[in-house]
Parts: structure tokens; C-alpha cells; sequence
């Protein structure tokens, strides 16, 4: 059996459909199940068991034996939220019980970290181990997530495989559900779709252009892709970046959208909202030299080519992954 956590959501409802494709069939879906709105991620895929966030442990206690993987991907992942409680109940003490687990039940693990451990970046963006105490988080989400890479790696007893993958500007199908937390290309697409225009965020950075804040933007397809080379290569421990390795201009990326929609370019700025000016990563881009390192050769989705995959074969249908 393989455990995903957070398999309502965006990221973990596409693996599960990845699992499925590769012909795995027991999957245990943990998530929050009370939240109807992720629903419709799961529809039509092959689950063995759901098993509600808060009775892992105890399942697990009762049936580790059968379970060959876990993928945590499940956490609160609101850059907006600022209750510091919420994080360290769901995105560290959580993840420090599934750790836990895994090693008292040799269960080998990956887990979602993310790029938001950067901050402004001023320590760059190479997925050193040694560096993860200097980094400065903007936001509580972020603190949360580099908390729980420097415990993991201050642990005297490990799973013997481990893998923290810092996710970074993920996009693609099932994120309906995610609100204001979307991608910009899910807005973007709404937006064009309603009105034809698209308004972007002005930068308030002297070093940017509106519109030239760039990220790198990583087509979630792609990231699955690096989730199941770990399930199988289950060496290597640590922690990797996981994006594109390119950053793109938030302009590129609606130019795109609107191209993949077959309309023409309309694009304005409004300010960006006060309560994440002075939290706003105006660059990220992820070095993927160490996944490359260790053996992991495809090539990823150029931005082009993931809005135009996203756009035509899921948005235009309200399709699922």
C-alpha cells in the first residue's frame, strides 16, 4: 500500500492519478475529508481506503506492515495565514509523527518542503543542506516548512530513505478548489475568460518592472514525475529542489495564457495587496544541479508548453487530472 497525504488536494489527487496510471491500486488517501469542495479531485480514481488526517497514526499503528511508501504532501500551505499555531500543528508536529513513523516502521518517505524556506532569497536558491539555518522565511508558512528540513536533518534516527522536495510556483489541473491560493494561470484563465483583460500585481520593487517579477514556475505533471523517481530510486537521502530550474516573468506567463486561449494580449497592473507587499518574492529559481546529480534525467515542461497543456486539455473543459 502507498499512503498520500493531502490526497484531496492539487498536488497529491494528481499523484494518486499518476499511481493509478502506473498501475498502483492500493492507495490510502489521508486528507481532511470534511472539506467537499476537494471532492471532486478524487472522483474516478482507485482508492483502497480513506483514512481521515487525525486517525493516520493509529492506522498506521495497526497496519504498517502492508504499507511500502508514504508521500506527505498534505499541509496548510496559506501565505496569507499568519496564526503561527496552525502551522506548527499541521506542517511541523504532524510531519515530525509521519518522520517518526516512518522510522520506527522503516517506511521510506518523501515529503513536501517548498521554496517559500527562501525568503528573498538572499542566500540563493541551491538546496544546501548546510544553509537551511541562515535562510528567512517571509511568512509563517515558510517558517513552518524550514523548521520541519532542520529537524528532519538534526534526527539522529532517519527513515532509511528520506526525501524533502521544496516545491516551488506549482501549476496545473485540480486546483480548483484553492481560491485566491491558485495559480495565476488559473486566475488568468478565469479572469481573460470573463473579461478579456487580465490585471497583474504592479511591482513596488525599483528593480523590477510591472509585470517582470519572475518565479519559476514548475507544471505539477513535472513535479509528480520527480515524486515517483524517488518512489523507485529510494537513494540519496536529503533535501532537493524541485522546480523548473528557469524563471519566467509573471508577463510571459499571461502573455502564454492568453495565447493558449487564442486571444490577444490585454494586460494591466493593479497595486499588489498590502497585507503581502513587504512578504513578495520578486525572484525565485530553483538550482536543480543536485537532482540532476543523482541520476534524474527528464526534462522539463517549458512554460509554453505546461500553459498550453493546462489551458486546452483542463481548463477549457473544467477537466481533472
Amino acid at each position: 500500500m502507498i499512503i498520500v497525504t493531502g490526497a484531496a488536494g492539487f498536488i497529491g489527487s494528481g499523484l494518486i492519478s499518476r499511481l493509478n496510471q502506473d498501475g498502483f491500486q492500493n492507495i490510502i488517501a489521508v486528507d481532511d475529508f470534511s472539506k467537499i469542495e476537494k471532492a471532486e479531485n478524487l472522483e474516478g480514481k482507485t482508492i483502497k481506503e480513506k483514512v481521515e488526517r487525525n486517525a493516520l497514526f493509529e492506522w498506521l499503528d495497526a497496519n504498517n506492515r502492508d504499507v511500502e511508501f508514504i508521500f506527505h504532501i498534505g499541509a496548510r500551505t496559506d501565505t496569507t495565514e499568519f496564526d503561527k499555531g496552525i502551522f506548527d500543528e499541521l506542517n511541523v508536529n504532524y510531519s515530525k509523527g509521519i518522520w517518526e513513523k516512518c522510522v520506527a516502521y522503516q517506511i521510506p518517505l518523501v515529503y513536501a518542503s517548498s521554496a517559500a524556506t527562501y525568503g528573498l532569497g538572499e542566500h540563493g536558491y541551491d538546496d544546501n543542506e548546510a544553509t537551511l539555518g541562515q535562510l528567512k522565511p517571509l511568512n509563517p508558512y515558510g517558517d513552518s516548512k524550514n523548521e520541519f528540513d532542520k529537524w528532519a536533518l538534526a534526527q539522529e534516527k532517519k527513515p532509511f530513505f528520506w526525501a524533502g522536495l521544496k516545491f516551488f510556483n506549482v501549476y496545473g489541473p485540480n486546483e480548483y478548489h484553492k481560491g485566491r491560493m491558485a495559480s495565476v494561470i488559473f486566475h488568468a484563465f478565469n479572469q481573460i475568460k470573463a473579461t478579456e483583460k487580465m490585471k497583474l500585481f504592479r511591482s513596488h520593487n525599483p528593480d523590477f518592472k510591472d509585470g517582470e517579477q519572475m518565479r519559476d514556475f514548475i507544471y505539477v505533471k513535472d513535479l509528480i514525475d520527480v515524486c515517483i523517481f524517488f518512489m523507485h530510486h529510494r537513494k540519496n537521502s536529503g533535501i532537493y529542489n524541485l522546480g523548473s530550474g528557469k524563471a519566467r516573468t509573471f508577463k510571459d506567463l499571461v502573455t502564454n495564457t492568453f495565447h493558449a486561449m487564442g486571444k490577444t494580449p490585454d494586460i494591466s497592473f493593479i497595486d499588489t495587496p498590502a497585507d503581502i507587499r513587504d512578504k513578495y518574492q520578486y525572484f525565485t529559481q530553483a538550482n536543480m544541479s543536485k537532482l540532476r546529480s543523482i541520476g534524474y534525467t527528464r526534462p522539463f515542461s517549458t512554460l509554453e508548453e505546461g500553459i498550453d497543456d493546462y489551458v486546452k486539455n483542463y481548463l477549457s473543459s473544467s477537466a481533472y487530472l
